[in-house]
């Protein structure tokens, strides 16, 4: 299974520290009604961190049970444990998950020998198609372009979330293994310059808020129209940008709450944002005239 075009790293909304169903349920179906061609629960900006093994599978059974095969469902398994990561794998797997989204370990800080090793052990314990996220400004490792070469013959890696913000990196990973992996922008603002050297999508933030306009700018790519493309990814770009003022998901959750997507909550040890950041957030989208 291949997983292509826009895919909302879904947050998870909490009601008195706890996982807001009836919010969620309405995200998802935001979002599906939004364009939104996947959807990744329990990824970064789903605080999974801060899970519980129950909490992450219930939000994972949740979004699989209200996606109902409309969209494939990607949940988060990744952690600092090799271990640890097969055990939410199979957790996800047994929630419905269609595939796994694969963080390098973050703190500990393996090799590039120990990376590979590490994702080579999930494949062989889960068969589920899986998509490597590679962050280092989170996880303090970067994983080399080489090393997703020799992690080309395990089958059941489809693809990389490419987060480094380095504009080199996705053409050298297309340039080095082809099509053997799809390559997902894990940056919003850099969604169309991925797609223009063979990228196939973005695993986004801005998709929480926004489904609509964030899918059209890789649905008008697809179609040719470029120039339709480029235009409304400039309009959103400061949109994206001013999605991190303050710790993700700190301002995208701010800005749903103020529509009334969800309560203003958040888990430490993040905090709400402080309203001088969220005046940044809302006023890039009141100029983009999506306020």
């Amino acid at each position: 299974m291949t997983f292509i075009g826009t895919l909302p790293a879904l947050v998870t909304p909490f009601k008195n520290d706890a996982i807001d169903e009836d919010a969620l349920r309405a995200i998802v179906e935001r979002c599906i009604e939004g364009g939104v061609d996947g959807l990744v629960p329990c990824g970064t900006t789903g605080e999974s961190v801060t899970l519980s093994e129950d909490e992450h599978a219930q939000v994972v059974r949740i979004v699989v049970e209200q996606a109902n095969k409309r969209v494939p469902v990607v949940a988060g398994a990744g952690t600092v444990s090799t271990r640890h990561t097969i055990h939410l794998a199979e957790l996800c797997q047994k929630a419905g998950a269609d595939g796994l989204l694969l963080v390098c370990p973050y703190y500990n800080r393996p090799t590039q020998e120990g990376l590979e090793a590490h994702f080579r052990a999930i494949a062989k314990a889960c068969s589920l198609p899986s998509i490597l996220y590679n962050i280092p400004i989170r996880t303090g490792v970067d994983m080399t372009v080489e090393t997703l070469a020799k992690l080309s013959d395990v089958k059941s890696i489809v693809g990389i979330k490419e987060a480094t913000g380095n504009v080199l990196r996705s053409q050298q990973i297309l340039a080095a293994c082809g099509d053997r992996f799809t390559v997902l922008s894990g940056d919003d603002t850099l969604t169309l310059p991925i797609l223009s050297v063979g990228g196939k999508g973005v695993i986004s933030v801005s998709a929480n808020l926004l489904p609509k306009e964030t899918s059209e700018v890789v649905r008008l790519w697809n179609a040719g129209k470029i120039a339709e493309a480029r235009a409304l990814h400039l309009r959103l770009s400061p949109v994206h940008e001013s999605m991190f003022v303050e710790a993700n998901p700190g301002p995208v959750k701010a800005a749903m709450a103020k529509r009334g997507l969800l309560a203003p909550e958040i888990r430490l040890p993040l905090v709400w944002p402080k309203s001088a950041s969220m005046d940044k957030t809302f006023g890039a989208l009141d100029r983009a005239g999506l306020a």
